[in-house]
């Protein structure tokens, strides 16, 4: 058996814990009046937590004070008035939260429009009137007609351009709210929706790979194409929320679920207007000049692309990597 002094570290820590054990799960509670009191708690906190990982750095006591102050500290701050406006902290901190949150059903949603895009292609290979059924003979015959006349993407060129950026945009953002609130069909409406602009945009890519304007057909149409088929998928993917919280409420009542699952979701619809904006103005005014540099094309798709994968895939997880490191869990320790 071995004997601890009184003045070892455990000790120490032990008696330190002991003296003050009772005011930290008051803090944790976080009962407290108003600012003044919650201010002062703060300060206390903080102040055992220099003490703490002065003499003990490594132990739990430190993790569990740590997570202790972080939650203080966002208390204090949400309560206090918010210097950047709620329209920027929505895009920079809350949407992105939700993107990393919901990534599963984000993945299967454009998992779901790329075997729907494929089956599109796949289709208008081998069946020569898949696309006019898809499309419609109209399009087609117009197409074909534009591309006899040496210049395919004539359809970008026709009627002024702020009609038809409002036109496109007012359409896109119907779908898009469409794709969303059908998700509480148990989220078959919303891969319904998926279905319908998968097949339909592969077997319109297709159609102009069989005409040998396949790569073409790529710097023209996804110019404006990147940003709308992403935020069509990501429609997909809140849809796929709603829905998810009606078949699967886990240990929350239904309607909880329903009400976190709807809140989230359309967070999301919100958060996709802006992205649609801006391809409707790139369909609407950019798109029509097919003649204009392929390093311009590129740079302006790949630049899409870019910030897409960035801002729904690497920030999201970059920003709840940071989250975890500053906010660790307060009930690692129990005493």
């Amino acid at each position: 058996m071995t004997i601890l002094n009184k003045n070892s570290p455990l000790m120490r820590e032990a008696l330190f814990i002991k003296q003050n054990s009772q005011r930290w799960k008051s803090y944790e509670s976080q009962k407290v009046t108003g600012p003044d009191e919650l201010a002062e708690s703060f300060i206390s906190i903080t102040d055992d937590l220099a003490y703490a990982k002065t003499f003990y750095p490594k132990s739990n006591t430190t993790k569990y004070l740590n997570g202790l102050a972080a939650s203080f500290h966002q208390s204090i701050y949400k309560n206090k008035k918010e210097k950047t406006s709620r329209f920027i902290t929505f895009w920079k901190y809350e949407l992105p939260v939700i993107f990393y949150k919901h990534r599963r059903q984000l993945l299967y949603s454009f998992l779901f429009f790329t075997v729907f895009s494929l089956i599109g292609a796949l289709s208008a290979r081998y069946d020569n009137n898949f696309v006019r059924l898809i499309i419609g003979n109209d399009y087609v015959n117009m197409t074909n007609e534009n591309i006899a006349k040496g210049d395919p993407f004539g359809v970008y060129k026709q009627g002024n351009e702020f009609l038809m950026f409002i036109k496109i945009a007012a359409n896109n953002i119907r779908v898009e709210l469409a794709t969303f609130v059908m998700g509480i069909i148990f989220s078959v409406g919303s891969i319904y929706q998926l279905m319908y602009n998968g097949i339909m945009m592969g077997s319109f890519q297709y159609y102009f790979f069989s005409k040998g304007l396949g790569w073409q057909s790529v710097l023209v149409i996804w110019l404006h194409g990147t940003l709308e088929i992403s935020a069509i998928i990501l429609a997909g993917g809140a849809g796929l929320i709603l829905g998810n919280s009606l078949l699967f409420p886990k240990t929350y009542k239904r309607i909880v679920s329903i009400k976190n699952g709807a809140k989230d979701g359309l967070k999301i619809a919100i958060g996709l207007i802006p992205i649609f904006l801006t391809a409707a103005f790139f369909e609407g005014f950019v798109t029509r000049h097919t003649e204009m540099p392929v390093w311009l094309s590129l740079s302006i798709l790949l630049g899409s692309l870019s910030f897409i994968i960035w801002y729904v895939i690497l920030y999201p997880a970059n920003l709840n990597q940071k989250i975890n490191h500053i906010n660790p869990l307060i009930n690692e320790t129990s005493y």
